[in-house]
């Protein structure tokens, strides 16, 4: 059985990994939550690199139906054909486009299926995958055949927590909540990017990062990827250490409301010192 490990470019807990391959032993999607930017989305890239596996990714947007990611029939090409004598229109497998889930159910070798941020659909869609999910097949009605998955995929579903997800579909998955790092795994990860980042620097920057964060008055709280930014931005700038905790230059790159970023000065203003987290 193939083991999830983590790999080079992507830090995951223990508790991550053993969701992980529980899912891929027992053959069930793999449902994972957590507040944005806590590499949700870059986890189905890092088991496919770890396992060797092409993937395959399916983007949820809020006019996404299940539909889409079985196949679609090219009505227009073969009306366009038939008026203009190309091809063979008797043919009408030849007009079935497969979505993204037909894909990974027809793929010649196991991959991985990343259906990211499936809240965005409305609330029948996870519903309506119910049947294809489970039993790993779908029914085309124009050629009237059934698609059977050749290998199995490994099914990753990312939720930001938009909506609530109906029973019938958890029940189906294994489910799995990346907690927020803390200051020392945040460390973990931050290596992984930038191994030869001064350590003064990510210190000052650690500190103030984990403050804001712990404002309660901020409406949206930076991500790791908008830490990793804000890194990339001190350390290609030059900026005197002395201040980051002074002056939390490149602000916008952490902080996305005008709202926040006032209360942040202002908070800051009153005369809190920043803590030190490392």
């Amino acid at each position: 059985m193939n083991t999830f490990k983590g790999s080079k470019d992507y830090v995951a807990s223990e508790e991550l990994m053993h969701a992980v391959n529980v899912s891929i032993a027992l053959q069930k999607p793999l449902l994972i939550k957590g507040e944005p930017g806590t590499g949700k989305t870059m986890l189905a890239q890092s088991i496919a690199d770890a396992l060797n596996k092409r993937l395959v990714i399916w983007n949820i947007k809020s006019t996404t139906k299940a539909q889409d990611g079985l196949y679609l029939y090219d009505t227009v090409q073969r009306l366009y054909d038939s008026q203009f004598g190309e091809g063979d229109v008797a043919n009408i497998k030849k007009y079935i486009k497969l979505g993204k889930l037909g894909e990974a159910f027809t793929a010649e070798e196991q991959v991985v299926l990343l259906i990211d941020e499936i809240d965005k659909a409305d609330l029948e869609f996870p519903n309506d995958l119910l049947w294809e999910l489970d039993k790993m097949e779908f029914y085309v009605n124009e050629t009237k055949e059934t698609i059977r998955t050749n290998h199995r995929p490994i099914v990753i579903i990312t939720s930001n927590a938009e909506k609530e997800l109906p029973d019938a579909f958890l029940r189906r998955c294994i489910f799995h909540y990346i907690e927020f790092p803390d200051a020392e795994k945040m460390e973990e990860i931050i290596q992984v990017h930038y191994s030869d980042i001064e350590q003064n620097l990510l210190k000052q920057a650690m500190d103030t990062f984990y403050w804001i964060r712990g404002m309660k008055e901020i409406q949206k709280r930076p991500s790791t990827s908008e830490l990793l930014d804000w890194l990339q931005a001190l350390v290609l700038s030059g900026i005197p250490l002395a201040k980051i905790k002074e002056e939390i230059p490149y602000v916008g790159v952490l902080l996305k409301k005008n709202q926040d970023i006032e209360t942040m000065f202002e908070i800051k203003e009153k005369g809190y010192t920043i803590k030190r987290w490392i």
